[in-house]
């Protein structure tokens, strides 16, 4: 992985990028597989950084605590692992069903905490992917809007993997959905959409995202281990 100072000039370039689109947009970091070292290292040199963890087991053995810094949890998670993070991270992305909400909820009531969350919509209707068909998201934020613990900020998606003409419409239905639920809850101007990674994030601000997950185009190729 390259230099840390590398990696700090790619974060800035990138971030000057998003706020020319969306001025207020906020710039999440995709950290999956980047080492505990390096993303220290980011922290104490851009405060105010924010990563995002897609797996409990990895956001637990990197974990940190730094001044400006916040961590947030953007991949699929699993009900029984909710205990683990619901201390740890000031937003959870990807809340997808009403059961992993109400887990969500029982975790954070015994530690007294309200937790932010996003609804993980499925706009593109992909078998492969989580979050909720668009046509159950209302029901979902009803069922939310009666969870003392929660605090519903915005809606998530991941969209296909597929080019720019076929992706406007998606993020046209998405952001008409965004909307709808912002009205329904009666959400001010920082409700969350979160849409955007490295491939598609120019697409995603341009057509109404407000928050982006992005990693290798900042921290470069990922490097898994066998």
């Amino acid at each position: 992985m390259e230099s840390v100072s590398v990696i700090a000039e790619r974060y800035d370039k990138l971030l000057a990028e998003v706020h020319s689109i969306a001025p207020k947009a906020t710039l999440v970091l995709a950290s999956k597989t980047v080492s505990r070292d390096v993303l220290e290292s980011l922290a104490a040199c851009r405060p105010g950084v924010i990563f995002g963890e897609n797996r409990v087991q990895e956001l637990l053995s990197k974990y940190f605590v730094k001044e400006g810094l916040t961590w947030q949890f953007i991949g699929r998670l699993q009900t029984n692992k909710v205990k683990y993070i619901v201390d740890k991270v000031s937003l959870i992305q990807s809340v997808d069903s009403k059961r992993l909400a109400e887990e969500i909820e029982r975790r954070s009531a015994k530690i007294n905490k309200v937790m932010d969350i996003l609804l993980e919509v499925n706009i593109g209707g992909e078998e492969s992917k989580g979050g909720v068909p668009s046509a159950e998201v209302l029901p979902l934020v009803d069922a939310v809007m009666k969870m003392p613990h929660l605090r519903l900020c915005g809606l998530m998606s991941v969209l296909p993997d597929t080019d720019e003409e076929a992706l406007i419409p998606l993020y046209k239905n998405l952001h008409e959905l965004y909307l709808t639920v912002a009205s329904k809850v009666g959400a001010d101007d920082d409700f969350i959409l979160s849409a955007g990674m490295s491939g598609d994030y120019l697409v995603a601000l341009r057509n109404g995202s407000t928050m982006v997950r992005v990693g290798s185009k900042v921290f470069g190729a990922r490097h898994y281990q066998a």
